[in-house]
């Protein structure tokens, strides 16, 4: 590592340090949001209903207006997610927008259209962190995430970006190979990056029980790597084995998604509510659905959620309910607001 990514990465983990004490000293502030630019993606990954191949991207001046307000409800870290953010042809300016606020930015790609010379605009944009999801060692029908076709891509990435990189794989949603989950990260290991691993949800962020095989392999690569905050997945242990998990899910509090409408959702599965504009939510608003138990939480495998929720887990109780999906704020037309193809 240069002496120039040491640097980096040290004030990186810093101010991620810090963000994490602001979020045990106040319960007031949201931790992270993820914001959709665009909907489009250049791919069709069979298990994903996040993605459309039509959108076209938000204009930057919304998207600065969307992270002002991020900015304005205390977000500690926003992520960018799509769809594919590469596709939006301002993302630098929607990076630059998200460190102007003081917030960590990231961001959650393919990785297909990643380039030298786009990895190092990324880099002076100030990217802080990447993850990429790679489902399979050779592209199938399910999903063209392979190793085979993204590998370069890695390589470029561990030779030019000065930001954080994660790869991420993944067993469960109809992946053929699930042992393909234990190359991908070796690979990633051997590349100097972090690595995880997680269940594929259904489009409804419910999952089945891992098969077997499936289980063995999920045991393998979570050995293999090292633990982190960002690894707090320990919550796939009892889905993996069919069981429910008890804990307070604070999104809408503590986690946003706000799609490419700027409306704020409880996550990417539970699109509809609370259905909000971003421009009209409050303190008031993160701190009544910090304290709002979700239906959906017991079957739940929505990783971020999880992990930002277990800042809180040992501290205030949850004192109303609700079922998302059910009949609420949102209006009519807004329950299909990613209209998902």
């Amino acid at each position: 590592m240069t002496a120039k990514r040491r640097w980096k990465a040290i004030t990186r983990k810093l101010r991620e340090l810090g963000s994490i004490g602001s979020a045990l000293a106040s319960t007031g502030h949201p931790y992270m949001a993820h914001i959709v630019p665009m909907r489009r993606c250049n791919l069709a990954c069979t298990y994903c209903n996040e993605f459309d191949d039509f959108s076209d991207p938000v204009p930057l001046a919304e998207m600065e207006r969307r992270i002002d307000d991020l900015g304005r409800l205390g977000t500690s870290v926003i992520t960018i997610s799509g769809g594919e953010p590469l596709l939006h042809p301002e993302l630098d300016g929607i990076i630059r927008r998200i460190r102007k606020t003081g917030a960590i930015a990231g961001m959650i790609t393919n990785g297909y259209l990643l380039m030298p010379e786009r990895i190092e605009r990324l880099n002076k944009a100030g990217l802080d962190h990447m993850q990429i999801s790679i489902d399979n060692v050779m592209p199938d029908e399910v999903s063209k995430k392979s190793l085979k076709v993204l590998d370069k891509k890695l390589q470029m990435l561990a030779e030019h970006a000065d930001f954080h990189v994660n790869i991420n794989s993944v067993v469960g949603g109809g992946i053929a190979h699930p042992e393909d989950a234990f190359t991908v990260s070796m690979r990633a290991l051997e590349l100097g990056f972090s690595s995880t691993i997680g269940i594929i949800h259904d489009g409804s962020g419910q999952l089945k029980p891992l098969g077997e095989a499936e289980r063995s392999v999920w045991d393998r690569v979570r050995k293999l790597t090292r633990r982190s905050y960002s690894r707090f997945n320990h919550f796939q242990e009892a889905i993996a084995n069919g069981k429910t998990n008890d804990w307070r899910c604070r999104a809408g509090g503590r986690y946003l998604y706000i799609c490419e409408n700027g409306l704020v959702h409880y996550c990417s599965q539970q699109r509809g509510y609370p259905g909000v504009p971003l421009s009209g939510y409050t303190t008031a608003d993160v701190k009544r659905e910090f304290l709002t138990e979700k239906s959906c939480a017991p079957n739940c495998t929505i990783s971020c959620v999880h992990q930002v929720s277990y800042i809180d887990h040992w501290r205030a109780p949850q004192t109303s309910h609700v079922s998302p999906g059910a009949s609420h704020g949102a209006a009519a037309g807004d329950t299909e607001l990613a209209q998902i193809r």
